[in-house]
């Protein structure tokens, strides 16, 4: 063992500086790992380094998405507003990176290439865009699932003659949209907050939709300082119901199934998740998401918000999802979407019924023979998500198997940390975990603290490696089928089984039994003697 960690450069590579990476190497360099962190952006924040677009906000309240693993930490922070933009979540992330001295460690501006295994040592050569080359015992995958944006393959598209921006690698500089025409293709996330405040500053805005989308508003406001005080008391409450919860947030469903509830009841739920703003209306029922009878009463009061605030009954129909029901993709949260189409500066163009045929210099060509004038075009058409930045690196295992030849059917894990033939290499917040469906800061927490009481296994063991078993991921795999099977989640279109990416396999990633019972499963796999892995 000792001949093994003196032939590495450090313990620990962690790839990705989003909340994941740095609370990595916070706390495996508190457990006395040397670590070393690269990261391809040229600064710390994952997603929210990437995405700068108009509107960028979270849809996880603020006091929610945030560290738990220091006390001070969550004291001295005051948060400006219920949902925060991405501007202040970036400020956050510094204060935290600085507080805790995470720098020294990181390099910036840095793409890894490839992750390579020397079978014989079970270490890990890391390879860089920037030359480098560092070996080490283990290496923690902080790539993120949302962070490989998705261009599509739209003809012409190379042809426009104005500016392309994609939502997802938004220009550092300010973007003024005063006085032009602009397109933005995709109704997802990043398009129904962006929309809003592009509109009100565009001369004209037109919007192609391929796909409606169901919205809540966030019902964003200021925090008082009062707000700011009862939270802080109340920390190890919320943090403890948030770890307990379906979504990593303190709010439980009702105590009723849909059915069980009167009219009156369920009217007051839905009510109540509306003011709450945001994702979190999917689970005002605990079985809103596993029966279609108890879906359709939520479905219908949230049309019946939404009817009521936009003009045109059909820009309203147009607006109005038919081919999923509500909650199977991910909720967004959004301040005055659907009232943006009042605007007479506003054109919804249903892509349903009139195609995106061709992008030319000028604009975009539509099905119905239609040129849309276009100066600025706006891409707002997501990621390719869960696998797609793993995918970019060349990640060789056993026998020089590659993971991208284990995945080709669809990823495959052991509690979405361990991967077969692949030692002392864990991938956080991914396929086969609660991954997007929960909230990904306490969601990194959990599996980095997992992690390290693992590696903590490992060296009081006296052994070199850990790998998930062949069978475990074959079991864990089939309990994740079956979860979602058993849901609402696999009748939807989604990028949680890669729907949105062509050619990619119809596999849905996510665990969807919920982020408390994952919690549960992966501490009595540690309990257990770390069931389902072998020492090496």
């Amino acid at each position: 063992m000792s001949e093994t960690v003196e032939s590495v450069d450090v313990d620990v590579v962690v790839v990705g500086a989003g909340f994941g990476g740095l609370y990595a190497l916070h706390r495996l360099r508190s457990d006395g790992k040397s670590v070393r962190l690269f990261e391809a952006g040229g600064g710390i924040g994952g997603v929210w380094y990437w995405n700068r677009y108009p509107g960028a906000r979270c849809d996880v309240e603020s006091v929610d998405y945030s560290y738990s693993f220091d006390e001070d930490l969550q004291q001295e922070w005051d948060w400006s507003e219920k949902y925060a933009t991405q501007p202040e979540i970036l400020r956050y992330v510094d204060h935290v990176a600085t507080r805790f001295d995470l720098y020294r460690d990181i390099s910036l501006n840095t793409r890894v290439e490839q992750i390579a295994l020397d079978e014989d040592t079970l270490t890990w050569t890391v390879r860089t865009d920037t030359g480098e080359t560092v070996t080490a015992r283990w290496v923690v995958l902080a790539l993120g699932p949302l962070s490989n944006s998705n261009i599509p393959a739209i003809d012409g598209i190379n042809e426009f003659a104005g500016p392309v921006l994609h939502t997802g690698q938004w220009p550092h500089e300010q973007v003024d949209f005063t006085g032009q025409r602009v397109g933005v293709i995709g109704t997802g996330s990043s398009g129904i907050q962006s929309i809003p405040e592009i509109a009100k500053q565009a001369d004209r805005l037109t919007v192609f939709q391929r796909t409606a989308n169901y919205s809540i508003p966030a019902g964003n406001r200021p925090l008082s300082d009062a707000d700011r005080a009862a939270q802080k008391a109340d920390y190890a409450e919320r943090r403890r119901l948030s770890m307990a919860s379906g979504g990593g947030s303190p709010h439980m469903a009702y105590p009723k199934n849909t059915l069980d509830a009167t009219e009156q009841e369920r009217q007051a739920a839905y009510e109540e998740r509306w003011e709450l703003g945001g994702v979190l209306f999917s689970k005002t029922f605990p079985d809103q998401l596993t029966s279609l009878d108890a879906n359709v009463p939520a479905r219908e009061f949230w049309e019946s918000k939404v009817r009521a605030v936009i003009d045109d009954p059909q820009v309203a129909a147009d607006l109005i999802p038919s081919d999923h029901p509500i909650g199977t993709k991910r909720i967004c949260t959004d301040s005055g979407y659907f009232e943006t189409y009042n605007r007479d500066n506003v054109e919804l163009v249903n892509l349903r019924k009139a195609p995106i045929e061709r992008i030319d210099a000028t604009g975009v060509v539509t099905a119905d023979g239609r040129h849309h004038d276009i100066d600025v075009l706006v891409l707002a058409t997501g990621f390719d998500a869960m696998t797609g930045s793993v995918a970019k690196i060349d990640i060789v295992g056993r026998g020089g198997r590659t993971l991208n030849d284990e995945w080709a059917a669809g990823p495959r894990t052991y509690l979405g940390l361990g991967i077969a033939g692949f030692p002392n290499l864990f991938n956080l917040t991914g396929p086969g975990s609660p991954s997007v469906l929960a909230n990904m800061v306490l969601h990194s927490e959990l599996h980095v603290d997992w992690i390290s009481d693992a590696i903590a296994h490992v060296d009081d063991s006296g052994s070199v490696g850990f790998e998930a078993r062949a069978e475990a991921v074959d079991e864990w795999v089939d309990e994740c089928r079956r979860r979602a099977e058993g849901s609402l989640m696999v009748q939807a279109n989604s990028w949680y089984l890669g729907a949105n990416i062509p050619g990619r396999p119809r596999v849905f990633m996510p665990f969807v039994g919920g982020f408390g019972a994952y919690g549960d499963i992966i501490a009595k796999v540690a309990a257990n003697d770390y069931e389902g892995f072998q020492l090496l």
